[in-house]
């Protein structure tokens, strides 16, 4: 992944993932996952999702289901597709 990021000038130092916390919720308006394991878990590490600020990024297109998991396809343009077509979908969105 992080060669096919290089390749649309995209590099990975200096950035780290870290845990989603119960407080983020609390923090922001808007919690993505890629899938509905995600999501169960998001909400559960939240208490739950009384304001709706949960959602798979996804949602926000035409065709709302799970992002391609390279984990268990091996396919990682696949993701990068699902990933770019969600972001672009989400910033219409917010637009």
């Amino acid at each position: 992944m992080k060669k096919l990021l290089g390749d649309h000038g995209i590099y990975c130092t200096g950035k780290t993932a870290r845990q989603l916390t119960r407080d983020d919720y609390n923090r922001f308006d808007l919690l993505i996952g890629m899938d509905d394991a995600n999501v169960r878990n998001m909400c559960r590490m939240c208490g739950g999702d009384p304001q709706s600020k949960i959602k798979k990024l996804l949602d926000y297109t035409d065709n709302p289901q799970s992002v391609a998991d390279p984990w268990y396809t091996g396919n990682f343009l696949d993701t990068w597709r699902d990933v770019q077509t969600g972001c672009r979908a989400l910033l219409d969105k917010l637009a």
